[in-house]
């Protein structure tokens, strides 16, 4: 790894010898604690009375017994951007607790925090803690909370305040605090309570993990009245709440035998599913059941749903053709079946065919809120079951099997001979229309991600992006047969999202030892960059790639299509308002000075693969590494 280091001329001294550094130094005008001081850390100072020992110091806080029952029900991360309104828990959990189960995970902006929860979550299976301070940081975590809401991803989020007004010391303590501070995020959470003494907490806290992890899953959120942290608990009987999960809900049995009938009536039933497989055990789940139909699977890849190598994994072009369409989990039933135009006079058009008829399984319908309008149009689906679809699957697949015919069975050696010819051609023509541009300047993204699979193919590697914005070069190329190897959207495509998700989810990938990968937007990436201090912070391995195409190039084709559409040319004035360049932004210097290794601009693809291959050394050595890459736009 040192001549890595060495040859990307990076210029730092290292991880090892910074840290030195510092603890070497003193902290600039802090002096020595007195041995005075050291014993009132510790115990009563001679001379104090029973009263004012009972005035200065606080033997037993709530916040010890808050922690408590955060480790009773399993949170192994907290992740914060401290603040004061919630100091009595962040010292239990530094002292009481040691820092370890959980660990506070330091972050530099909220929005950073709650995106890392949401990117644990969506690895891990497990929700992460987010500690949020008073009416500031909840506005701050907003945009993240959202995405997590629109991802069905559930975190724990902890809003420290001060309710009892008369208690606040005047100032700043006033202006972070709120009567309903959870007001703010409301409409984008399942639940939220302000639990006014201790025992109120314990059984708060074991009814939001119960309720976020139940389908469909979404973040909850409890806050901790400052009084109550910093307080003496007293001699009650206090009792850290467990709690036992909710199996998810199961479709009804009779729903599920009239879909098998369905399937197996279908001439081309075609399988859509979107926010499916919470893990590996999903993904069978729908391999069996598409093997046992030989119907072909559309993965919209909100999880990673369906092996891309497996011979019935279809395009959206497969819903054409489909006489019973199954949904499964689909946020957007009506965009599978129709579509709208992006014209001046909006329409709608079917996709799929006329006779086409639609079964539903999903739990949207178990829950959700009516402001924010991520639930989609409305679609009348002639049959719909409100239950979780990966639970439902077993129970489905048994009634196909049981149901089918000696004559379905003969068809299905057809229907795979097909579906094969269909996937081999597919794949084909994705290396063929890889080629192209293949020595272009910027780099392209099809080159980009092959030569990036050059680097992970030989190691247990995890894509924790979206592939979206880069052609979805990564579904097209890279055989991603494991629920781990693919993290899905971010769900309310809101910016900001990509950097913190990726360390989160290299988290949750790290006590494997997994490989983690970040292709990361370059404007998504001015939204939380201090994501990559966090990273190198805590020693999180991560290798992050950038598709830096130097602008918002999704906004220069709405302008594109709005001059075009306008007849006014934009061969100049796409760059108002969409470049980033002009000055160039240095991101890797940005990645350099969050202490993370990094190297870049490339701007010749010939020197991309070795690159990568440095600092793929640096990841395997636990630590993060940054490369920023030109890119061509899409």
């Amino acid at each position: 790894m040192a001549a890595g280091l060495a040859a990307a001329g990076v210029g730092a001294a290292g991880k090892a010898s910074a840290t030195q550094a510092a603890g070497d130094a003193q902290e600039p005008g802090a002096m020595p604690p007195t041995a005075a001081q050291e014993a009132m850390e510790s115990e009563i100072p001679d001379g104090y009375t029973a009263g004012q020992a009972r005035e200065y110091f606080v033997r037993n806080p709530g916040s010890d017994f808050m922690l408590d029952v955060i480790r009773r029900l399993g949170l192994e991360y907290i992740a914060t951007n401290p603040g004061s309104s919630f100091r009595g828990l962040q010292e239990s959990i530094v002292n009481y607790g040691g820092n370890q189960a959980p660990e506070l995970l330091t972050c530099v902006h909220e929005e950073q925090a709650a995106a890392m929860a949401h990117g644990y979550y969506k690895v891990g299976g497990k929700p992460m803690g987010v500690l949020c301070h008073g009416t500031v940081g909840l506005q701050h975590a907003s945009m993240a909370v959202y995405n997590a809401w629109c991802d069905r991803a559930p975190m724990i989020l902890l809003a420290g305040n001060h309710l009892e007004a008369t208690d606040r010391r005047a100032g700043v303590e006033w202006s972070h605090s709120a009567q309903d501070c959870v007001r703010v995020i409301r409409d984008y959470i399942k639940w939220d309570d302000m639990p006014l003494s201790l025992q109120h907490y314990a059984e708060s806290m074991a009814r939001g993990l119960k309720i976020a992890m139940t389908p469909p899953a979404g973040p909850v959120a409890v806050v901790l009245d400052g009084h109550l942290q910093e307080a003496e608990a007293g001699d009650r009987d206090l009792v850290p709440t467990a709690v036992s999960l909710n199996r998810p809900p199961i479709g009804d049995e009779g729903a599920v035998g009239e879909t098998a009938r369905m399937l197996l009536e279908a001439e081309s039933p075609v399988i859509v599913a979107d926010l499916m497989a919470r893990d590996q055990e999903g993904v069978d789940r729908l391999v069996a059941l598409a093997e046992a139909l030989q119907a072909p699977v559309v993965n919209q890849f909100g999880r990673m749903n369906f092996p891309n190598t497996h011979y019935l994994s279809q395009g959206a072009a497969a819903v054409a053709q489909a006489d019973v369409v199954l949904g499964l989990e689909l946020f957007d039933v009506w965009g599978v079946i129709n579509t709208v135009r992006d014209r001046v006079h909006r329409d709608s058009v079917r996709k799929a065919r006329p006779d086409a008829r639609v079964i539903s399984i999903g739990s949207n319908d178990l829950f959700t809120r009516s402001n924010y309008q991520n639930f989609q149009r409305f679609y009348l689906s002639d049959l719909s079951i409100a239950g979780d679809a990966q639970a439902t699957l077993p129970l489905l697949t048994d009634a196909v099997l049981s149901a089918m015919t000696p004559a379905r069975r003969a068809s299905n050696a057809a229907r795979e001979a097909s579906w094969r010819e269909i996937h081999s051609r597919a794949r084909g023509q994705a290396l063929d229309d890889a080629r192209y541009g293949w020595n272009a300047v910027p780099v392209s993204t099809a080159r980009l991600y092959a030569e990036l699979w050059q680097v992970v193919k030989d190691r247990d590697w995890a894509l924790v992006s979206d592939d979206g914005a880069q052609s979805r070069w990564a579904r097209r190329l890279w055989p991603i047969e494991r629920h781990y190897q693919y993290i899905g959207r971010s769900g309310g495509a809101g910016l900001g999202y990509g950097a913190p998700a990726a360390v989160g989810a290299a988290l949750a990938h790290r006590p494997q030892g997994r490989f983690a990968v970040n292709v990361q937007k370059d404007g998504d990436m001015m939204y939380t960059p201090g994501a990559f201090w966090t990273a190198a912070y805590h020693g999180i391995p991560l290798l992050t790639v950038t598709h830096n195409n130097q602008g918002y190039h999704q906004e220069y084709m709405h302008l594109q299509r709005m001059a075009a559409r306008r007849q006014r040319g934009i061969e100049s004035s796409w760059r108002v308002g969409n470049e980033l360049r002009n000055p160039d932004i240095d991101l890797a210097g940005i990645a350099r000075a969050t202490g993370v290794w990094a190297e870049g601009p490339i701007l010749d693809p010939a020197d991309l693969g070795p690159a990568l291959a440095r600092a793929a050394e640096v990841v395997d050595g636990g630590e993060p590494a940054f490369v920023d890459v030109r890119c061509q736009p899409r």
